[in-house]
């Protein structure tokens, strides 16, 4: 026995995370709150039937191969440790190589030309419900390889839970696919083999308490529950404001929009390129807390190379938040003027809902490209809070306090990216108003 498999041994699965081991089901997911060990079975999974079967060809997905890198990558190699086994990471290829011939490959689905056109003995989706169905189904397809050395292909996936309308819990509903649940007790790292809370499980659970609203029905709770009253209820589809990437012409003009933050509050840029039927799409995105305004302008004149061959154009117009001094900054980094944001908060919302709906010709006027976040902030991602603007849309929600009424004002809460996307709707959709500012006229 081998060091990592004595390793394994040593380490205690339980529930469903125990339950995959055996199971050779075509289609599983483990479904739960945060923190239940889902990811780690998964990955252990994938590499013992890597070392057990020689030739194995394995393959780890998510929406976005950048979060990958920050979530299920880290976990195998500070985990698991592959290289304990003579494993050897191949980056040109992006695989881990088995000295036995079997390959871990990772890819994300916002570039799928690669993975998907290859066949494989199992696949691992991670956090699933960042998925669309199609994207389910098609690892499903590329799960059957001829002549494979297995003797069953799966197609394996973990998840939080979602709105119950999430048509990866209809799949379950319907039997299309097994769906396993697993508790923060089935953990080893929060809880004992005698069911008895540990330090590290109090103070993760701890932080778990402090959510509110959906995010701690699904994350603490393990519900599959919507938010009641979201903003954007009626008008949001992630199906249909979230495209695939794709080469922007050169002539869309290009605008950048910004909310200033620094902690606890995200500092938060969007980029959007603007088409030739006024259609807006957002394809890059900052999202970060605890830097300052000068690094991040810095980072924007970096992603966006202006100046370069292959580089953007310079924006037509940098809309921000009213902070003076932040914009002051800005502005002295980046070499440009910035206007102040409309934000007539019931307007701008009315303008998104609208460019959010159909727009008659089966495609809205706003959308988001899938991979729009340029790094993922852990801070944030470890306290469970939003780290993206996509994130934001099923927790931004009326507020109900004293007496409020839905529809009066959205909860200032999980709002950063949505201020972005409404002053750029307002800065197109609005008639322009004096805004006085710092004793300046706009």
């Amino acid at each position: 026995m081998n060091a990592t498999q004595e390793y394994i041994m040593r380490t205690v699965f339980r529930g469903a995370s125990r339950d995959i081991f055996g199971m050779h089901d075509a289609q599983i997911v483990v479904n739960g709150p945060g923190g239940t060990g889902k990811s780690m079975a998964m990955l252990y999974k994938l590499h013992l039937v890597s070392l057990k079967y020689p030739g194995a060809r394995s393959l780890i997905v998510r929406k976005t191969r950048r979060s990958l890198t920050e979530s299920a990558m880290v976990t195998y190699q500070s985990k698991i440790r592959p290289e304990l086994d003579g494993v050897v990471w191949k980056s040109t290829t992006q695989h881990y190589q088995f000295p036995n011939g079997s390959i871990i490959a990772v890819g994300g689905l916002d570039k799928p030309s690669k993975i998907m056109s290859s066949d494989w003995d199992m696949i691992y989706a991670q956090e699933a419900t960042e998925l669309e169905e199609n994207d389910w189904e098609s690892c499903a397809m590329r799960t059957n390889r001829p002549g494979g050395v297995m003797p069953y292909s799966q197609l394996l996936g973990d998840c939080n839970p979602g709105p119950p309308h999430h048509w990866l819990k209809q799949r379950a509903n319907q039997g299309k696919t097994l769906m396993l649940e697993s508790r923060h007790e089935d953990n080893p790292a929060l809880y004992d083999e005698h069911g008895l809370i540990l330090p590290a499980g109090e103070k993760y659970l701890g932080v778990l308490d402090a959510l509110t609203g959906v995010r701690y029905a699904r994350l603490r709770l393990g519900l599959w529950a919507a938010a009641e009253g979201t903003v954007y209820e009626e008008s949001w589809d992630r199906a249909r404001n979230v495209v695939q990437p794709f080469a922007i012409p050169p002539e869309w003009p290009r605008y950048l929009i910004v909310d200033f933050g620094f902690r606890p509050h995200p500092f938060v840029c969007l980029w959007a390129a603007r088409d030739d039927n006024g259609r807006l799409f957002i394809y890059r995105e900052i999202y970060k807390t605890k830097t300052l305004v000068e690094d991040h302008a810095k980072e924007i004149k970096k992603l966006s190379r202006w100046g370069n061959e292959h580089g953007e154009p310079l924006p037509r117009a940098i809309i921000c938040d009213h902070d003076a001094e932040d914009r002051a900054t800005l502005e002295r980094h980046l070499g440009m003027m910035t206007i102040p944001a409309q934000k007539n908060v019931s307007a701008g919302i009315q303008c998104v809902a609208s460019r959010l709906r159909d727009a008659g010709d089966g495609k809205p006027l706003l959308l988001y490209f899938s991979n729009i976040l340029t790094e993922r902030d852990k801070e944030l991602a470890d306290l469970k809070k939003p780290t993206s603007t996509l994130e934001e849309y099923e927790s931004y929600v009326w507020d109900r306090s004293n007496n409020a009424k839905i529809g009066d004002r959205p909860v200032k809460d999980f709002d950063h990216g949505m201020d972005c996307t409404r002053y750029l709707c307002a800065y197109f959709d609005l008639q322009p108003s004096n805004v006085t500012y710092s004793n300046r006229v706009y």
